[in-house]
């Protein structure tokens, strides 16, 4: 969310962004909330204009009051006095609740224009325009045949799918045996690896008020994604980075606590709406899954330096399990309107013959801080909004698929890398039971 202040000094840089991010239809809104402020500031400035009168025409009313005892004609004067006070009260009334509705129109409108994003973001409509900037690992495509992940997962007894169906309906799955283990074993060991780069390990809240959904995510992205707690103001979270960052919501964080460093872990759960290809079946694209997040809350001028270490965390957590990865920097019209700079870690399939998201690491500025009253004191003793960033350590069940394709062996074993094993036991190899 931008600040009034700085829409109302640049609205062509603002109105310049939204076209950028291919969102022309909210070119007007620009106007509207720059209109909308200045009726709210003239409200106010004539609500305390009457506050002053009021006060000084009601010692006046107690002056004359006093006088009349001596002075009768002063009692009309007193009265005649007394109406204008009334009056002024009951503009003042008027002029309290304009300024509440103008405050939240414009609350509402800057809810929906997109914060401005870095000059270095790609320019494009969609996900079609996003950029490969580099690879880690070489992408292998074996000799033989990869199959579907779920039939991977069935040949260990791994998975069921149609039970699943029966109990919840589609977009759930059962895990069993050594693929249930494995799915543990990863989320532990992302654990230990991000507790190992100094962040401190949290388990948050699995829901979260109405105010905090609003605080992190835009109203398109709440409206695709969150389940609602029937009668109750409480939403299952989509992602720990929900409440890990509604965790600082109307606090005032001391400068010398900065950077936050968090790795939480959750379960997720998100609607998923929509109709999927065959490859975004199985596990790929669920109502339920677990993940493990990063999220640092640090000074605005040290953000852009955390974006970067956060995306090369996950490179190096895949590439030590010996999955190939490219980072691919998204453009302006493929980022959330709170973001100010996006990449996604991609995984190699070699079953697909192409790369597929794993990891999304994002940089939002101010505007998570500035919707949740986040503050920062600084030593001088001023306050200024800390900038918040999110990344995946890993989300299992695609992580999984990237695993099991690229540690499938010829006769149909899976090999588990060392930094796994101590997480499995001592397997070295999952050998298939069918």
């Amino acid at each position: 969310m931008l600040d009034i202040k700085f829409v109302r000094e640049n609205p062509d840089v603002v109105k310049e962004n939204i076209k950028k991010k291919f969102q022309d239809a909210k070119l007007p809104m620009v106007d509207e909330v720059i209109e909308l402020d200045r009726l709210s500031r003239a409200a106010v400035t004539e609500a305390s204009e009457l506050r002053a009168r009021r006060n000084a025409l009601s010692k006046k009313v107690g002056q004359l009051m006093g006088q009349a005892k001596k002075d009768p004609s002063k009692l009309a004067e007193a009265e005649q006095v007394k109406a204008e006070v009334k009056a002024d009260a009951e503009r003042l009334a008027e002029l309290e609740k304009l300024e509440s509705e103008y405050a939240a129109k414009i609350r509402a409108l800057l809810l929906v224009i997109p914060n401005i994003i870095d000059p270095s973001v790609p320019i494009g409509p969609d996900d079609s325009a996003n950029v490969e900037v580099e690879r880690f690992g070489e992408p292998v495509t074996p000799d033989f045949e990869i199959p579907y992940h779920t039939q991977i997962m069935e040949r260990f007894n791994g998975v069921d799918m149609d039970a699943a169906g029966r109990v919840s309906g589609n977009g759930f799955y059962y895990l069993m045996g050594d693929i249930a283990r494995l799915h543990e074993a990863v989320l532990a060991y992302a654990r230990d690896f991000m507790i190992g780069k100094g962040f401190t390990f949290c388990i948050p809240p699995f829901m979260i008020h109405g105010n905090v959904v609003e605080g992190v995510m835009s109203q398109t992205d709440m409206d695709a994604m969150m389940y609602k707690i029937e009668g109750e103001d409480l939403y299952l979270i989509g992602t720990s980075e929900h409440s890990m960052i509604g965790k600082f919501i109307d606090q005032i964080i001391p400068e010398d606590s900065l950077p936050q460093t968090l790795t939480s872990y959750s379960p997720c759960f998100r609607k998923e709406k929509g109709a999927h290809g065959i490859e975004e079946r199985g596990v790929y694209r669920i109502h339920q899954f677990e993940k493990q997040e990063m999220i640092v809350v640090c000074r605005p001028e040290d953000s852009m330096a955390w974006y970067e270490k956060m995306w090369r965390y996950s490179v190096e957590l895949f590439r030590s399990l010996g999955i190939p990865v490219r980072q691919l920097e998204c453009c302006s019209g493929d980022l959330a309107d709170l973001k100010v700079k996006s990449c996604d870690i991609e995984a190699w399939s070699p079953r697909q013959q192409k790369y597929f998201e794993v990891c999304s690491c994002s940089n939002l500025g101010d505007a998570q801080a500035r919707r949740l009253k986040m503050r920062v004191k600084g030593a001088d003793g001023r306050m200024y909004l800390p900038h918040t960033l999110n990344n995946t350590v890993v989300a299992p069940p695609r992580m999984l698929i990237a695993f099991l394709e690229n540690r499938l062996q010829a006769d149909g074993s899976v090999t588990i890398p060392e930094v796994l094993q101590p997480y499995m036991g001592g397997t070295a190899v999952l050998t298939p039971v069918n």
